[in-house]
């Protein structure tokens, strides 16, 4: 999130897209209820009508996989209309900069294509510079090769006819959440949209957020109170796990995981630190080697940071389709690994294609599985369609800690850090994971110290015991490693600090071994004043209290910053945009901010606003995405027509996929567009709450939900049982025939879509049923690999 959840509260309009915030987010819907109690107006639009549908005094279905076509279709209204916050746009975007002559896009593709790797060469999406290396720019916004000019261009085959063929909205629905939403691009007006795993699992979910956050850089609405591009996790340290990057692309601090073509640490410094030439970038990435190096020195402190770089592995391309959850298990299912750990996790339900996943788990030496209590992943061996004669997988169960048995912090959607103290014992002895993970490694080393090994010196070198107490594992040593600390007596930028000192922030992070952080972003969150995330001090100054900042209460990263780019919530002069809901205010006599931890503390007009971009403006044209520079049309991989009308590319061709494996288009064995979802009373898989009486009794199987109109067709009665089919698998599911659903109109064809929840799997309760991910396919985005799991194609029939 950009913001956090509090400040819902200031927005004039609210847009829900990607998500059902009422049901899977309640928290955060109390945030939206103060708003629409303070005037403003809720808009959902969503393939079903919903508990949020109806809290909205707008609501509009749309059919899953197609909102870029009403995204795009929303960009093409502001700049056909004039709508754009034009000053905002000029001074804090790159609307004005001029790109390359070689940047092309016809037909859907754009210019760099190779149909072979099915991969774009970037470097043809680039600016045009000047003589001193910027970017050129007109800021008149008139030269055709401008950004702002190219947005024009490329959204103007988005008309409301053609928008409206595909989504299944009405061209009156579009205009009036066109006209309702666009109206927040004024500077005392705010919008703000909340989105989920709706706009993620896609195999566009990226530019899903990316046209988003271009509709909002247009109307000004990044960076101020109530504004913002607003994630809402699905689990309560999702935010904090991102950030301390369990993701096989980067390390913690969004640092980018080396490659195997950067043999030494200024290699790879060079690659990943930006340089800009412009006086007024702040281009805060130019301090990446400052925050490699201390992260090196907090894993491996007795090492030069140069020397550690050597224990870290490399990828030999970034590409998610060789690194992803999919192509692992791909991997997996043809032999290529001996052992997967199965940390807190359940792959064999919550994986895409979960058949395919659990036979790759066959495939294994061992697997050892942590958890708290049996599921269908620990125990596939019994599982349908299996014979544990032929299984050759060894499986080690290693029962854990639940979350309140233990202490440590969470950071939550809107990147508050907030600690949490234990409660009960756990029974039977059972340990936090910290617990496991450090006595695992524990051993590990005193192995590889006895026996040696190919490369030991990763391991027996590594920094281990600075994370436990006695042999036990401490959150707080881990905690205040992750903040990290002065390797040695330093003088910084005229202040001294003594050895085992705390950082006080990541502004003295340094690059040549005298620091170490186990993450910058959380370098303050734990210094020598002590734990701030355990802070609960619900006190503010005046102008915090306008819009409800509470920068006492936990800890925000970056250094408290509540919400992101709060630079472009004021003019070039720190005047804010809107007086009434100031972020940050620039203020005499003394020339200070006031508010919020501005981001970038000098005066006003002498910086670009966005600090973390190289040329320092909002990227309304984005070279460095897989897929394109600009968010482009295309139907899921598996979707009820063979065309769209805007181009003959039917899918995005940088998607990952299988070409061995089958995928449903158009096929009328399969005419009906699949989604999948969360309900309230179920988490997850439901390892947990499938073993939960009373939460069971609300939720006891796996149901599918289809209109009236559907269940007519195939002769289905409300509450009956139903198979699910798709080309991969059948699960059964309970009918519930529902108005919440309702037919689509697509190129004059309807179109009809069901939905099921994913929180179910054959271990319990033995008649609830088994996952909807037996249904979805193994296909995935190009830049994250998260698999399309809401948009698939299948059949419903009598069971």
């Amino acid at each position: 999130m950009t913001n956090h959840w509090i400040d819902l509260q200031n927005s004039d309009c609210i847009l829900i897209m990607g998500s059902n915030a009422a049901e899977n987010h309640p928290i955060s819907f109390k945030w939206v209820t103060r708003a629409q109690e303070k005037g403003a107006t809720l808009i959902h639009v969503d393939p079903r009508y919903t508990r949020t549908s109806a809290k909205a005094d707008v609501w509009a279905g749309i059919r899953s996989g197609a909102d870029i076509a009403v995204l795009g279709g929303m960009i093409k209204y502001i700049l056909d209309n004039d709508l754009a916050f034009k000053e905002y746009v000029v001074h804090y975007t790159n609307a004005s900069f001029i790109v390359g002559d070689d940047y092309k896009f016809d037909d859907g593709i754009f210019v760099g294509y190779d149909p072979k790797t099915k991969t774009y060469d970037k470097s043809k999406w680039a600016f045009a510079m000047d003589a001193d290396g910027n970017p050129k720019k007109d800021p008149t916004l008139q030269d055709p090769q401008c950004v702002y000019q190219l947005l024009k261009k490329h959204y103007e085959r988005y008309n409301l006819d053609d928008v409206s063929s595909m989504s299944g909205m009405s061209k009156d629905e579009l205009v009036h959440l066109y006209e309702t939403f666009t109206a927040t691009g004024r500077p005392d007006k705010a919008g703000t949209i909340m989105y989920a795993m709706g706009w993620t699992q896609h195999t566009v979910g990226v530019q899903n957020i990316r046209s988003m956050a271009m509709i909002q850089l247009l109307l000004g609405n990044i960076g101020i109170a109530g504004g913002g591009v607003n994630a809402l996790r699905g689990e309560s340290n999702v935010q904090g796990s991102t950030d301390h990057c369990l993701l096989y692309h980067i390390i913690p601090g969004y640092l980018q995981t080396p490659k195997a073509a950067q043999p030494t640490l200024d290699d790879y410094n060079k690659a990943y630190t930006p340089v800009s030439n412009d006086p007024k970038s702040a281009n805060w990435w130019q301090n990446y080697p400052k925050y490699s190096a201390s992260l090196l020195k907090a894993m491996w402190m007795d090492d030069d940071p140069a020397d550690a770089y050597q224990y870290l592995p490399r990828l030999d391309s970034g590409a998610a389709s060789e690194y992803s959850w999919l192509t692992l298990f791909d991997k997996m299912a043809k032999g290529q690994f001996k052992g997967l750990f199965s940390w807190g996790m359940n792959p064999a339900c919550s994986g895409a294609n979960s058949n395919k996943t659990r036979k790759a788990l066959t495939k294994l030496d061992w697997l050892v599985n942590v958890n708290i209590f049996p599921n269908e992943t620990g125990w596939f061996w019994e599982g349908p369609d299996m014979n544990p004669e032929d299984i050759k997988t060894e499986v080690f169960f290693l029962p854990c800690a639940v979350s309140i048995e233990k202490e440590g912090s969470v950071t939550n959607s809107g990147r508050w850090m907030q600690w949490r103290y234990k409660g009960p014992d756990s029974p039977n002895g059972q340990k936090p994971d910290g617990d496991l993970m450090y006595e695992l490694m524990h051993e590990i080393q005193a192995l590889y110290k006895k026996e040696g090994g190919a490369y030991p010196e990763p391991i027996t070198r590594l920094s281990w015991d600075s994370i436990a107490t006695n042999g036990v594992f401490d959150p707080h040593k881990v905690a205040k490693l992750i903040n990290g600390h002065f390797t040695r007596d330093v003088e910084i930028k005229g202040k001294k600090f003594k050895k085992g000192q705390q950082v006080p922030s990541f502004a003295f992070l340094q690059d040549d071994g005298s620091t170490c952080s186990g993450n910058w972003l959380y370098c303050h969150s734990y210094t020598d004043k002590g734990n701030m995330a355990a802070r609960r001090d619900l006190s503010q100054t005046v102008e915090q209290a306008k819009i409800g900042l509470y920068p006492n209460f936990s800890w925000c990263w970056p250094v408290n910053r509540r919400i992101l780019y709060n630079r472009a919530s004021v003019d070039l002069q720190g005047n804010p945009w809107n007086p009434e809901k100031p972020v940050i205010q620039w203020t005499g006599p003394e020339t200070k901010w006031v508010g919020d931890v501005p981001d970038g503390g000098w005066a006003p007009g002498t910086k670009y606003a966005f600090i973390m971009r190289k040329h320092g403006h909002g990227q309304l044209y984005g070279p460095g995405r897989a897929d394109g520079p600009l968010p482009e049309y295309y139907e899921p991989l598996e979707c009820p027509v063979k065309s769209h009308p805007f181009s003959s590319t039917l899918h995005n061709p940088t998607a990952i996929s299988y070409d061995a494996e089958e995928k449903a288009v158009c096929d009328p064995k399969y005419p009906l567009v699949g989604t999948t979802y969360r309900v309230t009373e179920h988490w997850q898989t439901g390892v947990m709450t499938r073993n939960q009486s009373w939460l069971l009794e609300t939720e006891p199987q796996v149901f599918v939900e289809m209109s009236p109109q559907l269940a007519e067709l195939r002769g289905i009665e409300n509450g009956e049982k139903v198979m699910v089919d798709s080309i991969r698998g059948s699960i059964w599911a309970v009918a519930i025939v529902t108005k919440r659903l309702k037919p689509f109109q697509i190129q004059g064809t309807e179109v009809h879509q069901v939905g099921l929840p994913w929180h179910f799997g054959w271990t319990w309760p033995k008649d609830g049923g088994d996952s909807a991910n037996i249904l979805t396919p193994s296909v995935g985005d190009p830049n994250t690999g998260i698999p399309e799991t809401k948009a698939f194609m299948v059949n419903v029939r009598k069971a």
